[in-house]
């Protein structure tokens, strides 16, 4: 379901919170689930699953009961248990796959965490609702004010305000433990609301804003991604990536998840290579390994004092020069073993689908221009007459 940013206008025309990436008020992409149990009818006798998942602001979601057997479906507004009070929500997954998320995220049914539906949200309900998320924004400019004011070493990312505005949820992150009792009192003073304070991690951070990755497309952790594994600089070496922080932090400022996407596939890609400190034994001498490429399945040794020669071997023909060293038979050279060095083709792009060229509008030369002149006037001119012989 869409927030109110996104509904159309008085004209006709779709409003939009003109927010380039994702939702700047509601987040409606965040998190979207897809049902692929959605088409597929129960056995017989066999009650539906009485719980439904329900998205909060910035893709918090929370498992709730169905406790009044209400029709439910995803996009429908509920107003949902909340201490105090009652909160208002969006049902993001109903059915069977409630019970293979619960069972994943390890959420049991008689858990207190899992509450229960009041009743589908009524247009007062849902009135209340739009106006306390209005005023988010300006409280956020003024709870920073404030915690600046009181010399707190913290950062208000995110405010949230519960269904019925009795309580706001003020989200921070700190480096530190930072002692706000002052701070809330000064909350409590200027927005005449209960103010509860939750510490998040800055993954978290950025998966509740949002935002553009170096890739170009949304955040993974606020798009899809929901569990955060540990990244070490360990997965950057393995693909023979650059140390470089900036290069390999995300907006959080932690390592990229991105990094261990594809981790598996490099690591069963380096079982086939052997040890790069192992050195191999040859009787012209001890040559180091210099370089590694994971996808020509190739490595680069030099030998001890001719660092400047590389020489290209394979990772079949290394383990032959190894496997002769460990029988005290060393090869001769590298260079009986070293790879044959291709010649460099020089590609030739054809015209495969019928653009024109890239000169077409340039001016034409000035020697054409010229010879062009000296042909008119060859064109145009007459020959004389020959002159009369006297001697005639």
């Amino acid at each position: 379901m869409a927030c109110g940013s996104c509904s159309t206008g008085k004209d006709g025309q779709p409003k939009g919170c003109k927010n380039n990436g994702t939702c700047g008020t509601d987040s409606c992409n965040k998190l979207s689930v897809f049902d692929w149990l959605s088409n597929m009818s129960l056995p017989g006798g066999v009650e539906p699953f009485n719980y439904v998942e329900i998205r909060f602001k910035n893709g918090r979601k929370h498992f709730f009961k169905n406790t009044e057997n209400l029709t439910l479906a995803i996009g429908d507004v509920v107003a949902t248990e909340a201490s105090p009070g009652h909160d208002v929500g969006v049902v993001t997954l109903t059915g069977e796959l409630v019970k293979v998320q619960m069972k994943r995220k390890k959420v049991k049914k008689d858990s207190d965490e899992v509450k229960k539906i009041y009743r589908k949200a009524s247009q007062k309900d849902i009135d209340v609702w739009q106006s306390c998320r209005e005023r988010e924004e300006p409280m956020k400019v003024t709870a920073r004010e404030i915690a600046i004011k009181l010399n707190l070493k913290m950062k208000i990312s995110d405010i949230e305000f519960q269904g019925d505005g009795s309580k706001a949820t003020f989200y921070y992150t700190a480096e530190d433990r930072v002692d706000f009792r002052q701070l809330i009192k000064e909350f409590a003073r200027e927005f005449k609301t209960r103010i509860e304070m939750r510490q998040i991690g800055f993954r978290q951070e950025a998966a509740r804003l949002g935002g553009i990755g170096s890739c170009g497309r949304e955040l993974c952790c606020s798009t899809w991604l929901t569990d955060f594994r540990s990244v070490t600089t360990s997965a950057a070496r393995y693909q023979q990536l650059s140390l470089n922080p900036q290069k390999l932090a995300g907006q959080c400022g932690k390592l990229k998840c991105c990094l261990n996407y594809e981790l598996d596939a490099y690591l069963d890609a380096l079982k086939e290579f052997p040890r790069q400190d192992v050195k191999l034994q040859t009787q012209k001498g001890t040559a180091v390994c210099q370089k590694i490429d994971i996808f020509k399945g190739s490595l680069w040794y030099a030998y001890e004092g001719e660092w400047m020669n590389w020489h290209e071997l394979t990772t079949k023909q290394v383990h032959e020069i190894i496997k002769a060293a460990k029988a005290k038979k060393p090869v001769a050279s590298l260079e009986e073993f070293s790879a044959e060095l291709q010649k460099t083709e020089s590609t030739d792009f054809g015209n495969v689908v019928g653009q024109d060229s890239l000169t077409r509008f340039d001016k034409p030369k000035k020697g054409n221009h010229n010879n062009k002149k000296r042909r008119r006037k060859k064109r145009n001119h007459k020959p004389r007459g020959k002159k009369p012989n006297k001697n005639a």
